[in-house]
């Protein structure tokens, strides 16, 4: 689906829902206490600022009888080829997040990387596929990252393992121009980048990419993915307990300026690399 009829969709959603719920004279605080949300969150569903999640479309058909026009309008919005159907949710959150904090045991996160980078990663976990479908994946994940460029961009703590400075993905010229993007974004204060050592021991045993997002008018929720699947977490014991593992990568990882050195010490290898072939 473009761009351009995802938010017609999704201003449609938002008009239609202020309508019908004016309509069964219900004000936006008492639809949300019902659907359970706040009052303030089905005001921005309506000004077509924030994409509702498909239990909570459900929940505003049960209460308004609307015979599941906002589920399908839910569904819709996520049905978008250039995201995984379990990572389409991730992406509508990061557009209204304040905070993000992730951890990248392998691979340079999706916001941070550049179209090389991301083109040679979409290649490998899609080896037949065709050029379109390649730069259709490489298109998504690129526009994805606008929301840096916005004023009111999210605070983004990152903390990369070693291994994302070492495995040469897409070799060594793409490499050294993604860390090299990396390094330049730590010193324009764009992203907070910390690297967790070879050295770190038993902290670089935490595997998996972890997601921690933070929003003004609703509780933090946790992503964490896997091969061919991902998983939000909005149990609060749970993002609790996910918030004190990546506090412990904090600590364990190198400060921003030594990782800032790292990363670009890792870009001139790759780079020297890159002129001697």
């Amino acid at each position: 689906m473009a761009n351009g009829s995802r938010q017609a969709v999704w201003e449609f959603f938002g008009a239609e829902l202020k309508r019908r719920r004016e309509d069964a004279g219900i004000t936006q605080v008492e639809l949300g206490a019902r659907v359970f949300v706040s009052g303030a969150y089905i005001g921005q569903f309506e000004q077509a600022i924030r994409k509702p999640q498909l239990d909570i479309a459900q929940r505003i058909d049960e209460v308004l009888q609307t015979d599941g026009i906002f589920e399908r309008l839910c569904r819709k919005l996520i049905d978008d080829r250039r995201y995984a159907e379990y990572f389409a949710e991730v992406v509508e959150l990061e557009r209204v997040a304040t905070r993000i904090c992730e951890f990248a045991p392998a691979l340079v996160p999706g916001l941070l990387q550049t179209a090389g980078y991301a083109r040679a990663v979409t290649l490998a976990m899609n080896p037949f596929a065709s050029d379109e479908y390649i730069e259709d994946k490489v298109s998504g994940r690129l526009e994805r990252q606008r929301i840096l460029d916005d004023a009111t961009r999210p605070v983004f703590w990152v903390v990369l393992h070693e291994n994302v400075l070492r495995i040469p993905v897409g070799g060594p010229a793409v490499m050294a121009s993604q860390l090299g993007h990396v390094a330049a974004l730590s010193r324009e204060r764009a992203v907070l980048v910390q690297v967790l050592p070879y050295g770190a021991g038993a902290y670089s045993l935490m595997n998996g990419m972890l997601s921690l997002m933070e929003f003004e008018d609703a509780p933090p929720t946790a992503y964490t993915e896997a091969v061919y699947s991902g998983t939000l977490l909005d149990n609060p014991a749970v993002v609790k307990r996910a918030y004190a593992s990546y506090d412990l990568l904090r600590a364990a990882a190198l400060a921003p300026e030594a990782s800032r050195a790292l990363i670009e010490s890792a870009a001139e290898d790759f780079r020297r690399c890159a002129s001697t072939t």
